[in-house]
């Protein structure tokens, strides 16, 4: 085990003098980009408005917390008391450690990617910083998680926020408490941190005075020419959405067409990233006739635009299309996410017009009870809303990095804090990831639509009970639905968790299947057999609890696609002619993947 005080000088990088020169200038230009950064700061609060010091309600979570505990200071005395505890061991087992002798660590995260550099390890003092900084992380965590009393949404807020600012703490966060930083600042002069405040200024100027952290390099990605490339065409549109149709890659396909619906939070080439990895080209390979809706990238004017009508101009509207452009009236459909809450509620609807065009249904770690929506349910309360709703009003639609944001402090480690060292530490230009580029294309919510699904899904959870929603006047009932369906949820999901997901088998009807993937909500969906990646679990029993279909699943290796193909051949294998795009009554209107998609925010 390396020591520091064995290390020769030979060993210490040297230190490099920046160019006063150069130094100068930059500092200038530095100056003049934070004015006018501020500027745009101003500006944009100026328009927002006065939303209050605190219109997501931390505060108001932390001071009942804090009540809560100064009710029982016992409890309060007695995390303190193992806190130091843990805390003389520590300096015990560093004194050893600078004695040279071997200590096993009182705390250790193995994996945690933010202590990877050896001297987290090797080094006492970076040692001694990292444990500390774990046992505090710990103690801190314990606290807020064992106060009673607290309602449980209460409860979720600080525990989250709690957990936002411990991350935010990291010594790994800070150029004198983080061994890499220290090391390239030496080696480079301080030109990594210049560079890391022309990287951090750009990012504000990006956001026009709000962070807008560049997780990748976005000049390396082109949708239509690196990314999103299967062939096909664009066969129709509307003011919501393109349907895309793919070229066919077998001279037989099903005939029955298969519809994907992606949620329009996101855009839809996350199913057709790379040819590798692409669903959409797998799935054609297997003899499908491929449509995807490719949603709109709405602004002002699509407002008013509400849940009924992704519905009516997004999958009815593309069932119509299907029929003119193959002849054929019966379909599969996909669901992905929100595309899959879009699919449940058009199935309950049609249920109730009679209409039975779609034969098969896939859900795409969906959500169709939201009791249980995970960490997403910190930012739905009445106070959030409100001020959420005053703004979209304001613009006529949700601003796409504000929904990016939400989703990155899920996993803020990976999606905030690494880019924050990489950026603007280490003075890194981010790498080539089509994954982040796709994360970062955001795409707006129109206010009207935004407004009901949070207030009726996420808060009031109605689409779950029996007429508890109406659309176009239509009261739904998803135990009406008897489509077969398919579920497929993800183990580490942090937007919609698995057991949320699983009680969508408890409320259709008919014959349900659900397959259960490892990773997460888009690694665990856009795996290819090809890949060799992550296993999945099956069992044929839905019984009402969760774990106890866990306890009764049987894992598998690899993907789940291949099981997927083979429940939709059990209820449907007969084929047809292979269908080119344009050749029936649905002229080809531009080449895949279309405009809409190429709409982008920054």
């Amino acid at each position: 085990m390396a020591k520091t005080e064995n290390a020769s000088p030979a060993d210490a990088p040297a230190f490099k003098l920046p160019d006063p020169q150069a130094l100068s200038q930059s500092m200038a230009d530095v100056a003049e980009r934070s004015q006018r950064i501020v500027a745009e700061w101003l500006k944009r609060q100026a328009e927002d408005g006065d939303n209050g010091a605190d219109a997501m309600n931390i505060g108001r979570a932390f001071l009942e917390m804090t009540m809560k505990l100064m009710s029982d200071p016992s409890r309060m005395l007695k995390a303190q008391i193992g806190f130091w505890q843990d805390t003389m061991t520590l300096w015990q087992n560093t004194t050893r450690k600078v004695m040279g002798l071997d200590t096993a660590p009182v705390i250790d995260t193995p994996g945690d990617r933010r202590f990877k550099d050896e001297a987290w390890k090797d080094n006492e003092v970076f040692d001694f910083i990292k444990q500390s900084y774990l046992l505090s992380a710990r103690y801190v965590q314990d606290v807020v998680t064992q106060v009673e009393g607290l309602d449980p949404k209460t409860a979720q807020k600080v525990d989250f926020y709690s957990r936002q600012f411990i991350d935010a703490m990291s010594p790994s966060n800070f150029v004198l408490t983080n061994p890499e930083v220290l090391r390239k600042t030496a080696e480079t002069g301080g030109e990594n941190l210049l560079k890391g405040l022309n990287n951090l200024l750009g990012d504000l100027e990006r956001g026009k005075g709000q962070l807008r952290i560049k997780m990748t390099d976005t000049d390396a990605f082109k949708v239509g020419g690196n990314i999103g490339v299967s062939p096909g065409k664009v066969v129709f549109q509307n003011d919501l959405m393109q349907l895309i149709q793919y070229t066919p890659a077998t001279d037989k396909v099903l005939k029955r067409p298969l519809l994907i619906a992606p949620p329009w939070i996101n855009k839809f080439y996350i199913l057709d990233l790379r040819p590798k990895n692409s669903f959409v080209r797998w799935a054609v390979s297997q003899g499908h006739t491929v449509f995807v809706i490719s949603w709109v990238n709405p602004d002002e004017k699509l407002a008013e635009k509400n849940f009924e009508d992704y519905m009516h101009e997004g999958f009815l509207a593309a069932l119509d299309a299907i029929e003119a452009a193959t002849g054929e009236r019966e379909v599969n459909a996909i669901g992905y996410c929100l595309g899959g809450t879009l699919l449940a509620s058009t199935l309950a609807y049609m249920a109730v017009k009679g209409d039975d065009r779609i034969k098969t249904a896939t859900f795409f770690v969906t959500m169709m009870d939201f009791a249980e929506a995970g960490e997403l349910g910190v930012f739905i309360d009445e106070e959030q809303l409100r001020t959420l709703e005053e703004k979209m009003n304001k613009r006529g639609y949700l601003e796409g990095s504000e929904m990016a944001t939400t989703f990155n402090m899920l996993r803020a480690n990976d999606l905030i804090w690494s880019f924050v060292v990489n950026n603007y530490l280490l003075g890194n230009d981010p790498f080539p990831f089509d994954l982040l580029y796709w994360n970062a294309d955001s795409t707006r919510m129109p206010a009207k639509m935004h407004s009901f699904y949070l207030r009726n899904m996420y808060q009031a959870n109605l689409l779950c009970k029996p007429n508890g929603i109406a659309l176009s006047g239509v009261p739904i009932d998803l135990g009406k639905i008897k489509t077969p369906a398919y579920f497929l949820s993800t183990r580490e999901d942090h937007i919609a968790p698995w057991k949320s997901t699983y009680r969508g088998t408890q409320l259709l009807g008919g014959k349900k299947r659900f397959v259960l993937a490892a990773s997460g909500h888009i690694a665990g969906v856009v795996n290819s057999p090809d890949g060799g990646k992550y296993n999945h679990w099956i069992n044929e029993d839905l019984p009402p609890d969760p774990d106890t279909w866990l306890s009764g699943a049987t894992e598998l290796a690899g993907s789940w696609w291949p099981d997927w193909h083979r429940w939709i051949l059990a209820h449907g294998k007969a084929q047809v002619a292979a269908r080119v795009p344009g050749d029936g009554k649905l002229p080809a209107l531009e080449d895949a993947p279309g405009s809409y998609v190429q709409v982008r925010l920054i």
